[in-house]
């Protein structure tokens, strides 16, 4: 199935949640929230989690990028048929028309739908005399797996992947060295033959050529006239500053070759592993800082660590409970949105070995103090 018939079928919008006049941002945030619900790592085992976090990043791939979702809207817009004015105008019966029904448009329907190129003649059959139809690459995916580090500061690194690609011996043509292909007598190059049915016609494949329109008499010994070889690249990728865990980041042109169209993208997935000290919320981080019962109870200035290796300190207030979370704003993740701050969580410590005086002091203290934390909730 092609891209635009699937296009046809799918509503990606409702997929998404959102509305055909969303704005990107609005269709980001709503990608975003639904990715972290439904991803595999939230979900494990959730064979239908996983299906539909499929069906969503899908969607995001089309409307998520300014170029297809116009492209996107304009098939939606069209619909399984085209709809203009003939030469008498709408309803009318002017030449090339039917009630406002051009039968030229039926031609470029089906010629997009089996492969063929525009029409050439009335009567002809749809998709006859033209250019086989170009083909845009395949989108392909890859994992690169990062350092904490690198995804909250940036990187540009590399990621290795095999995949098919233009054929090094034939440089694509998928001739053998010294020859080049040959326009198909059967379909005269444009890759597609009609089966005439009065005044229309159906454009399929052409059997010779198999749809491309030409014919290899010498394939290329490499390819095996294909044009492509299935081998290992290594593609370079700039991962931006603040980059989440099982984010995409997507590399135009830089996916599977077309047959006579552009290539197509490839779409990196962020792999982040977890820091040993620091947490993630956002662009937030997170940090768990123990104190001492004195230094919860009296007061204290404690250090906290930064992300960049060094410390800043806090005031705790005397009376401090344990769970209180203090905020140093702009600490956080530096991204293009802006920096996020960093939660620091203070947790009272409790020793584990105690000396025999420290015992005694903790009994001497609870002989004097009053407080009663249990009473509240006595019967």
């Amino acid at each position: 199935m092609t891209a635009q018939r699937e296009w046809l079928e799918k509503d990606y919008y409702a997929v998404l949640g959102v509305s055909k006049e969303a704005t990107d941002k609005e269709i980001t945030k709503a990608y975003r929230k639904l990715a972290r619900q439904l991803h595999p790592d939230a979900n494990p085992g959730d064979a239908a989690a996983e299906e539909r976090f499929k069906e969503v990043s899908a969607a995001y791939d089309v409307v998520g990028d300014a170029d297809r979702r116009k492209e996107y809207d304009e098939v939606r817009a069209m619909g399984p048929f085209a709809f203009g004015g003939g030469a008498g105008g709408p309803g009318g019966g002017g030449p090339g028309g039917m009630g406002g029904f051009r039968v030229e448009d039926l031609g470029d329907l089906f010629g997009g739908l089996f492969g063929g190129g525009a029409g050439g003649g009335r009567g002809a059959g749809f998709g006859s005399g033209g250019p086989r139809a170009a083909q845009r690459g395949d989108d392909l995916e890859t994992e690169l797996h990062l350092s904490f580090l690198d995804a909250a500061h940036g990187v540009t690194t590399s990621v290795h992947l095999t995949s098919d690609a233009g054929c090094r011996t034939c440089g694509g043509t998928g001739a053998a060295a010294g020859t080049t292909p040959v326009v198909c007598v059967t379909c005269q190059g444009s890759g597609a033959v009609s089966d005439n049915q009065g005044m229309f016609g159906v454009s399929q494949p052409c059997p010779s050529c198999g749809g491309r329109g030409q014919r290899i008499e010498s394939p290329c010994g490499t390819c095996h006239g294909s044009g492509l070889e299935r081998r290992r690249r290594e593609v370079k990728v700039r991962i931006p500053a603040g980059v989440e865990d099982g984010q995409r980041i997507r590399l135009k042109g830089r996916g599977g070759p077309g047959r006579g169209g552009p290539a197509g993208d490839l779409y990196v997935v962020c792999r982040v592993a977890p820091h040993p000290v620091f947490g993630r919320s956002g662009d937030h981080l997170t940090v768990t800082v123990p104190i001492t019962f004195p230094e919860a109870a009296m007061g204290a200035t404690v250090r906290v660590p930064t992300l960049e290796g060094d410390t800043v300190g806090i005031k705790v207030p005397a009376g401090t409970s344990s769970g209180r979370v203090f905020r140093l704003r702009g600490k956080g993740i530096e991204s293009k949105k802006g920096s996020g701050d960093l939660l620091a969580t203070v947790e009272v410590a409790v020793p584990l070995d105690m000396s025999e005086e420290a015992r005694e002091a903790l009994r001497a203290y609870d002989e004097l103090s009053a407080h009663a934390p249990r009473e509240a909730t006595a019967s």
